[in-house]
């Protein structure tokens, strides 16, 4: 995927990007009702409405960039913006949607990324970038204006925005410009069809949230897609986290194999010698070498080869799994559970996740994907063992699916040597987390490893042994039908809340403190699977719809997380859920596993 024209710049979704070059053509807007250039411009930035904020509508994008649409407000502006690739030539059209007293203008510039050789000048109405062996122009219609831009200190042109704006880096098809660009948008949303409009929604939402947040990595030459742009611009270029990434390689698989494989690649090739793929990874050099996150892997790299019908990704990556699925029964083990941790190292930046967090129950919260979930509020942390002090009913399910799922990818590809290694690890750990089973609660219960006793403060991890197949049928179904259907603990209007509605915490809403995340939704969903329940099935399904359908209709949002009282993912007082954060779009991959289960889905 790594060449041609794309959104590739992290910095701006009006910035496109020639690899393996690095040449960009950036858009922007100057206001002279404010006196303001706009020069960068990302999708969710402020909320809604915030002044000086701009606000982006995102629309279709393809996954290799040959045609992309978005709409941009900022202060008294309005545009649209559309852009194709034809021919290996790139163009745009830039309509306005308003009018000012002082017509705005539209800012073309030019220049190269990340250090590559070469460099932009101006050359009289056009822009050129170059290198020793590259040359590409770029041209624009409409009227020119002769004026400084005090916030560029690069070429560029401006624009009025009086009239649509038409750019090429083909001078003998400038005119032809908008025509190329309706074509291609046509022909790319006829290629996309699916079924009935809420059905096209549903995936639209998915897929536009994650090619939107899809860029180029030119630290390791990756095409990578982090959950978010704002949250990898705040944290130096990009962050992997790594149960986030391989969901996105599920979503992507659905439609562009390439895409799905480099994420899969990316953040399982990050594994370091002990074999434990880091939590977090940013673009600074930063790895959470202390701890993980949920082992999501195998189940992921398994899903996308019975997509595809092949094997080569499972051949590519079993070995740096297989370490990963050893370093959990070796550093997260005691007393046959498995619990969440942080082993103490030397810190390499010095952050502050490296010296002050390191080797503590936070930390260890953090491994488990649920930062400040009350589960685990009244529970220890032993220094020595590394370890807090609870066998976890989620971090067990997740990790017998795991050595079920490697086991398998171990047959397919010919690691026959290694299946028995894996089923022993899976049966030792399901024999652990049967006697998690609380008859009179009816669900696997965490238990505290300092006293022996059960914690009773609910969450959907305690769903997830339906993800490792370890229920009986008849435990299924009293944990769906005292607990699931509960509308004191995890039935509403909006599900699943990360907490039980009955937690003492939950009106909090703040963040794993009641919120809806799309992960929990999906990964009960895929344990639902397992089993003959089809009416908690259908209503999940159904109420993931609603909620990602919400705000996308709304807003053009897909969010971190949502409310469970509203479904609103907008307005917390907090401020603490990404308004375009591609798991969100997990909602919708449980609809199209769901109509597609047949051809794509696990169940």
């Amino acid at each position: 995927m790594k060449h041609g024209w794309n959104t590739w710049n992290v910095r701006s979704v009006l910035s496109h990007v020639h690899l393996p070059e690095g040449f960009a053509v950036s858009l922007g807007i100057k206001s002279y009702m404010e006196g303001l250039c706009l020069r960068e411009a990302l999708i969710g930035r402020g909320g809604n409405g915030a002044k000086g904020v701009e606000g982006v509508q995102p629309g279709p994008h393809a996954y290799d960039g040959s045609f992309t649409s978005l709409e941009l407000e900022w202060f008294d502006v309005r545009v649209r913006v559309e852009t194709a690739v034809d021919g290996g030539d790139w163009y745009a059209v830039i309509t306005p949607l308003n009018a000012q007293r002082k017509t705005a203008c539209l800012t073309i510039e030019a220049g190269v990324l990340w250090g590559r050789p070469g460099y932009a000048r101006r050359d009289g109405g056009k822009l050129v970038v170059q290198n020793d062996s590259q040359c590409v122009a770029v041209f624009a219609s409409g009227k020119h204006r002769e004026e400084p831009v005090t916030e560029i200190s690069g070429p560029y042109l401006l624009v009025e925005l009086d009239q649509p704006v038409c750019i090429s880096t083909n001078e003998a098809r400038l005119s032809q410009a908008a025509a190329i660009v309706d074509k291609k948008k046509a022909d790319y949303l006829e290629s996309r069809q699916r079924g009935d409009a809420k059905e096209q929604e549903l995936y639209d939402a998915m897929q536009i949230c994650l090619a939107w947040d899809t860029i180029y990595d030119p630290f390791r030459d990756m095409v990578i897609s982090p959950v978010s742009r704002i949250w990898s611009c705040n944290n130096g270029g990009w962050v992997l986290f790594d149960w986030d990434t391989y969901f996105a390689a599920w979503m992507a698989g659905l439609e562009n194999k390439e895409l799905a494989y480099s994420n899969a690649i990316a953040i399982t090739t990050l594994a370091t010698d002990k074999g434990m793929i880091p939590g977090m990874t940013r673009a600074n050099g930063l790895k959470t070498l202390d701890r993980s996150q949920p082992p999501v892997g195998s189940m992921t790299v398994r899903a996308l080869c019975d997509m595809h019908g092949e094997t080569v990704l499972a051949e590519a990556l079993f070995d740096l799994l297989l370490g990963w699925n050893r370093w959990y029964a070796q550093y997260r083990d005691q007393d046959g559970y498995l619990c969440w941790g942080s082993n103490p190292y030397e810190a390499r930046i010095g952050h502050i996740l490296e010296t002050v967090v390191l080797n503590s129950k936070f930390a260890s919260m953090l491994e488990s994907g649920l930062d400040n979930s009350p589960m685990y509020k009244e529970v220890g942390y032993d220094k020595e063992k590394n370890l807090m002090q609870l066998a976890d009913v989620g971090l067990m399910s997740f990790y017998i699916a795991d050595c079920r799922e490697l086991a398998e990818l171990a047959r397919r590809i010919g690691r026959d040597e290694v299946v028995g290694e894996l089923e022993a690890r899976a049966g030792k750990y399901a024999a652990s987390l049967k006697t998690l089973w609380c008859e009179e609660t009816g669900l696997f219960l965490n238990k505290r490893l300092d006293n022996g006793a059960f914690e009773h403060r609910l969450s959907p991890t305690h769903f997830y042994p339906l993800l490792a197949g370890v229920p009986t049928q008849a435990q299924a179904e009293r944990m769906i039908n005292e607990h699931f259907f509960n509308e004191k603990e995890f039935w509403g209007e909006w599900i699943l809340p990360s907490i039980a509605r009955n937690d003492p915490m939950y009106p909090d809403q703040d963040y794993w403190r009641g919120r809806i995340w799309a992960p929990m939704n999906f990964l009960v969903y895929l344990g639902l699977c397992k089993y003959d329940l089809p009416k908690a099935r259908k209503a999940l399904v159904e109420k993931s719809e609603a909620l990602l359908l919400k705000e996308w209709r709304e807003h053009r949002h897909v969010h971190e997380n949502y409310c469970g009282d509203t479904g609103v993912g907008c307005g917390s007082g907090k401020q603490n859920s990404d308004a375009f954060y591609h798991w969100g779009g997990l909602l919708g991959l449980i609809s199209v596993m769901e109509s597609e289960k047949n051809d794509n889905a696990i169940c």
